[in-house]
């Protein structure tokens, strides 16, 4: 089989296999999973995992072996059910429905800003991406958030317990369709937490600069480039399900696949 051709038949068979990961209906998935028959889906059935999960993690083994070094998936050090039940369909639509959100293009040098009511883009805009898309044609609601507007949904956020010496956390929400993701950047460190759905991550430290075109998905990053990647060439990985937060340090490469339909919300330590 032709390698660039195997990417897409994963994507095929997952659609056929893969109910909703956490029981289906509002009370597992948030309602945010509305797949009918045939609709495409953008997870990889392929679950290769070089991060480390932890879920017994101290805060001085937190500094001296992640903090400044490497990424690791955290598990169980924050409840976060009653953020998690208030970020349902239902529920963020009762409450933002009407409030303008502003979103950005999933490119990764230049950023084009739309203004458009919350419910209009949950309506309109979530549904699986085309892989044939190009990032400055795809829409995301990620990192413009109204502080004042959202507070009352932020509040009840518990953020991961370990910090960074000097640096002020700063909170991204965000709600993105199957297939949406953001291509190859960088920044300050931060966690990433995902609410509902899965998020895969690709990850490469900053010494290793990864072959992408600025203007191409992850989507089809992963369907063009990375098949023909050595296995030494290929970044750190894995997906991350609901609950799970994963840190990543400052400057590292990352970029990002929605594999359902997704709430998340980062912490940048900056």
């Amino acid at each position: 089989m032709a390698p660039r051709l195997r990417p897409l038949l994963l994507l095929a068979l997952w659609t056929l296999a893969a109910p909703a990961r956490l029981g289906g209906g509002e009370a597992g998935d948030g309602g945010w999973q509305r797949r009918g028959p045939g609709t495409p889906s953008a997870a990889v059935a392929e679950e290769r995992c070089t991060v480390e999960r932890r879920a017994d993690l101290t805060y001085a083994e937190f500094v001296q072996h992640y903090a400044f070094s490497r990424p690791v998936i955290l598990q169980g050090l924050t409840d976060n059910s009653r953020f998690r039940t208030l970020c349902s369909r239902e529920r963020l639509l009762a409450s933002f429905g009407n409030s303008v959100v502003r979103l950005s293009t999933a490119n990764t040098y230049s950023y084009q800003k739309v203004d458009l009511p919350f419910q209009d883009y949950v309506e309109q805009l979530l549904h699986p991406q085309d892989p044939t898309s190009l990032g400055n044609d795809t829409l995301y609601f990620f990192g413009d958030n109204n502080f004042t507007e959202w507070a009352s949904l932020l509040r009840h956020y518990s953020p991961p317990p370990f910090g960074l010496l000097g640096a002020s956390p700063a909170y991204s929400f965000g709600i993105a369709g199957a297939g949406s993701g953001v291509p190859f950047h960088w920044h300050g460190p931060g966690f990433s937490e995902v609410i509902y759905g899965r998020k895969r991550w690709f990850l490469y430290p900053p010494e290793e600069t990864p072959e992408f075109h600025p203007n191409k998905t992850t989507l089809a990053w992963l369907q063009d480039t990375y098949p023909a990647l050595a296995l030494s060439e290929r970044p750190l990985e894995c997906t991350i399900q609901a609950g799970e937060v994963l840190y990543f340090p400052d400057r590292w490469w990352h970029a990002t696949l929605n594999l359902d339909t997704s709430v998340f919300i980062s912490t940048f330590l900056s």
